[in-house]
């Protein structure tokens, strides 16, 4: 006679991190960012890109290119004067087009602010308190905040 093993409930994993005040926090955190003046325009450099289909193809043209030269580059295969012009008259045209060049910019500042608050809860874990500027390798707080004066 064989026993039956029954499959608990499909559970959330145990963690040590109550993660209802983390959500709370991020939250307030995704309402600051979404509360600042610049936000709005930041937002509408990036819904233009996105809502242009043919700017969004020549993008992931401009990128698939790219990737194929550094790919041979990397390689050893030697790269054709006429494909580097190829390349970069493709990248001319594209960042002629100021909903690109904006989108990238955008692109560039909402990086970098991501970048930062990783960086602070990196070194949360890291430090295992909240960090001051002290805590980090750098003269900062994490945001570009020197407290060094």
């Amino acid at each position: 006679m064989e026993t039956e093993t029954q499959t608990p409930e499909a559970a959330e994993p145990q963690t040590c991190l109550d993660l209802k005040p983390i959500a709370k926090g991020t939250n307030q955190l995704c309402e600051s960012i979404v509360s600042q003046k610049g936000f709005a325009e930041l937002y509408k450099k990036i819904d233009a890109f996105i809502n242009d289909e043919k700017l969004k193809y020549e993008y992931g043209m401009l990128n698939d290119r790219g990737a194929l030269l550094q790919q041979k580059q990397q390689a050893g295969v030697e790269i054709a004067e006429n494909e580097i012009a190829d390349f970069e008259k493709l990248r001319e045209e594209f960042m002629a087009n100021p909903i690109a060049s904006q989108f990238l910019e955008a692109q560039e500042e909402v990086q970098q602010v991501q970048d930062r608050i990783h960086q602070v809860i990196a070194k949360t874990f890291e430090v295992g308190h909240v960090p001051q500027s002290e805590d980090f390798d750098f003269c900062s707080d994490g945001f570009g905040n020197c407290g060094c004066e």
